[in-house]
């Protein structure tokens, strides 16, 4: 009687080749770009025939969906670590912390980062499935702000009227026990820190801005007080940023 795989034995060929398939594709996505990516390239490289790749990636668009998932995990998971290193820190500390950790892993998968946060690919819809990867550094940075509004509070920026009706939205949508102000300028902030990013990895800053590390951490403590997270010294006289409702109401500066 032949001897045929364990189902233990199938399930490990099936994680290595699922690996070998993402592996390649990421190669020719820092070689040709996603737009490029085939799957009957992929084969190709991996010596393997097309029909054999579709029982693991029906279409293209399925393979670059389980590479973008890969990517968000990626950088979800180097900013949780970069933050649970820091986590017994003031919140300034713990967002100048997630932020740096962004950076790095952009600057390290600059291909991987083009694909979350370059161009659209054309005739490519990210599916529902991606959002909750997707979501990960934002939220880590919903959690950082809730901390410090529930501990020594946060200080609200001000709000165009015109503006509130969608920052109340927001606010129910991703931090209902955060005020609307404050949710706003958290997703501009949020922004920006991914076009600082951006503008990094895409080379944007070629003899503009050299020394890049002090001017990229500048640039996010800044965004550490628009979400209000930077509080004055105890016993010291300070004035409030413009733009905020208050400096804080005294305490650790969150460093």
């Amino acid at each position: 009687m032949p001897n045929t795989p364990t189902p233990g034995a199938r399930a490990r060929a099936r994680i290595e080749v699922t690996a070998a398939i993402k592996d390649e594709a990421r190669r020719q996505l820092a070689a040709e770009g996603a737009p490029k990516l085939s799957l009957r390239a992929v084969a190709r490289e991996l010596g393997m025939v097309s029909s054999a790749v579709y029982r693991y990636f029906p279409s293209r668009d399925d393979l670059l969906t389980a590479l973008i998932i890969d990517a968000y995990n990626s950088l979800g998971e180097a900013a949780e670590a970069a933050h649970g290193s820091v986590a017994d820190s003031g919140p300034l500390r713990r967002w100048t912390a997630t932020c740096e950790a962004v950076r790095a892993w952009g600057l390290a998968h600059p291909h991987e980062y083009a694909l979350i946060y370059g161009s659209p690919v054309p005739g490519y819809t990210a599916p529902q499935t991606t959002i909750p990867a997707a979501g990960r550094v934002g939220l880590l940075l919903i959690a950082i702000v809730r901390d410090a509004h529930q501990g020594l509070g946060v200080a609200k920026p001000r709000l165009a009227a015109e503006l509130r009706p969608e920052a109340v939205r927001m606010a129910a949508d991703l931090a209902p026990d955060l005020p609307p102000e404050v949710v706003a300028t958290l997703v501009a902030a949020w922004a920006q820190l991914f076009g600082l990013v951006g503008f990094e990895v895409f080379g944007q800053f070629h003899r503009i801005v050299e020394d890049r590390e002090p001017f990229f951490r500048q640039a996010v403590t800044e965004l550490a007080h628009t979400v209000g997270l930077v509080y004055p010294q105890k016993g010291r006289a300070t004035t409030p940023r413009p733009g905020s409702a208050t400096a804080g109401e005294g305490g650790e500066p969150g460093s």
